[in-house]
């Protein structure tokens, strides 16, 4: 999972901020492009993320 840069947004005509997600398979790799989060995406998971920063921070000091 990717951001798209804004110059390849613009070559593939797709919203600038969308996201790329990549899934590879024997012989070749597929693509599925997302839209640009929304502002309350965004808000819901600094939210997630300030309520749960404690774990979050654990996981990564223990390696999750």
């Amino acid at each position: 999972m990717m951001d798209i840069p804004p110059e390849m947004a613009a070559a593939m005509g797709v919203e600038e901020g969308s996201i790329i997600i990549l899934y590879p398979h024997e012989g070749g790799m597929s693509y599925e492009i997302l839209p640009p989060p929304t502002p309350e995406l965004k808000a819901s998971v600094r939210e997630t993320y300030e309520q749960f920063k404690g774990a979050f921070e654990e996981m990564k000091r223990l390696g999750d």
